[in-house]
């Protein structure tokens, strides 16, 4: 009975991922078709058809290589991460200094928080308003105390998160599949995304926050007591550094419930108290660290969000899809305190609603939300200003090419979302699938970002590397039967 129970959750997981991935697809071919087709449509058709050929290329011969000896996996691993590395930083030199958006906000802000100086001046500034982000600056502090205010030091820490990322996923692949080539693939795919890798120039705390959570992912697969006290620790420095947390815990508490609770048909006690380990070290970390923020004098409230209801207010204006909206700020006074300001957000937020309701609106919105976050170009490139150093056609170019990474990933994870229904593969992808679905989930109500996503296109990966398998060794399996056929 229990075993009947998770596997019928299980199907439902795997049906709402399905679905979710077709959805993305028909939105990739439709925003692919409105933009990239009516502008060089000829081009644009060539580059993707030359991607993806260029990809399964690649993907062959990785597939190619056996997996038998453990020192020839690892060279190979090693190998593609090295390359992913020296793309990586040659993408640094080709992109300004320049620190842009929220970005700049940190770097400015770490020298003068230094030196005594206040982050913030009234109850309404960012760092008040959004005091959470002031575990990331404690990070850049630190990077600026030992290094120097050199912005190429938190550039090469982002590459170095970035090629421990593509390690922490080979290795996930590996314990979800127990599939070395597959694993292989994963990494090719992601390393090949300038989507996801082009904020590296930039103080951003995603890379070192997604590698945190990934880690944290491994450990509880791991499902040992000391590993969840240690995904506990690793869980909380995440969420100090990249305060998504709530949407991580969402899908380890239903992953613990449903599939370490229960086990060959019988409840696992022991896997209530490891939940409860990794929750409580998590509690101790995040709350500590707020606790020393705050008495340091940092930032007198600590790491708390005083202002959740602005990303209600854009996330739910159907004016701007969700997205970010300079005339929506316009309405507000920003010199206003934080209870003026919560009242007027809160009258915002309930017409916003209104409107939805009134004329019907969900839907188109949520359609648009979703199509922006997950299958639109990122916009990562646009943070970086490398249109400010490169020409116009130059910027193009790197623009379609950051796409293709994207267009490439949204096919592939389509194809292997559905593949899953006909594969072997430990429960321990559900952990990735739930935290992906919760993920989705929240993003329809809040304000969203290209970039947004950047967090679980590792998980995308992963679903991509079981598509882009199969085709290749669908191939594979078409070109050996055609040369025995001609023999």
């Amino acid at each position: 009975m229990l075993n009947k129970f998770q596997s019928i959750i299980s199907k439902i997981v795997l049906v709402c991922v399905a679905i979710f991935t077709s959805v993305v697809f028909v939105q990739m071919v439709i925003y692919f078709g409105k933009n990239a087709l009516t502008s060089g449509p000829v081009l644009n058709i060539l580059v993707l058809i030359c991607a993806i050929i260029l990809v399964l290329l690649a993907a062959l011969v990785l597939i190619r290589i056996s997996d038998a000896d453990p020192i020839k996996n690892r060279l190979v691993l090693f190998t593609l991460i090295a390359i992913f590395a020296i793309v990586a930083i040659i993408w640094i030199k080709l992109v300004p200094q320049t620190q842009f958006s929220d970005f700049k906000a940190f770097w400015h802000n770490a020298p003068r928080a230094l030196s005594g100086k206040s982050i913030y001046q009234m109850d309404n500034d960012y760092f008040a308003k959004w005091a959470y982000q002031t575990g990331f600056l404690v990070y850049v502090m630190a990077v600026v105390k030992i290094f120097g205010h050199h912005i190429i030091a938190i550039q090469l820490l982002n590459v170095l998160y970035q090629a421990l990322i593509l390690l922490v996923m080979y290795q996930l692949v590996v314990k979800i599949f127990n599939n070395v080539k597959m694993a292989r693939l994963s990494v090719l795919l992601l390393m090949i995304d300038l989507d996801w890798f082009a904020l590296n120039s930039q103080t951003n705390n995603q890379y070192l926050g997604m590698l945190l959570f990934l880690v944290t992912f491994y450990l509880i697969m791991l499902n040992k007591y000391w590993s969840f006290g240690l995904a506990g620790l690793t869980l909380g420095l995440g969420s100090i550094i990249r305060p998504i947390a709530p949407v991580v815990i969402a899908g380890i508490v239903v992953f613990a419930v449903i599939y370490l609770l229960i086990s060959n048909n019988k409840f696992h006690v022991d896997a209530i108290w490891k939940l409860l380990l990794t929750l409580a070290i998590y509690f101790v970390v995040f709350s500590g660290a707020g606790m020393a923020i705050k008495s340091s004098g940092l930032n007198g409230y600590g790491l708390s969000n005083r202002d959740s209801e602005w990303k209600f207010v854009i996330g739910l204006d159907y004016n701007s899809r969700g997205v970010y909206d300079q005339a929506m700020v316009d309405r507000f006074d920003l010199k206003d305190t934080r209870d003026t300001m919560s009242k007027k957000e809160y009258s915002v937020i309930h017409e916003n609603i209104n409107y939805l309701n009134t004329n019907h609106k969900w839907f188109s919105l949520l359609w648009s939300k979703n199509s922006t976050l997950w299958a639109q170009n990122s916009t990562a490139t646009d943070f970086t200003g490398f249109d400010q150093v490169h020409s116009a056609k130059a910027t193009g170019l790197m623009r379609r090419a950051a796409y293709m990474g994207t267009v490439i990933l949204i096919i592939f994870s389509w194809i292997g979302s559905l593949r899953l229904f006909k594969i072997k593969f430990s429960n321990n992808i559900y952990l990735l699938l739930l935290t992906l679905m919760a993920y989705a989930v929240v993003q329809l109500l809040i304000e969203v970002q290209g970039r947004y996503r950047l967090e679980l296109v590792p998980v995308i990966a992963i679903l991509g590397s079981v598509g882009l398998y199969t085709v290749v060794q669908l191939i594979s399996q078409k070109w050996r039967g055609n040369k025995s056929h001609n023999v």
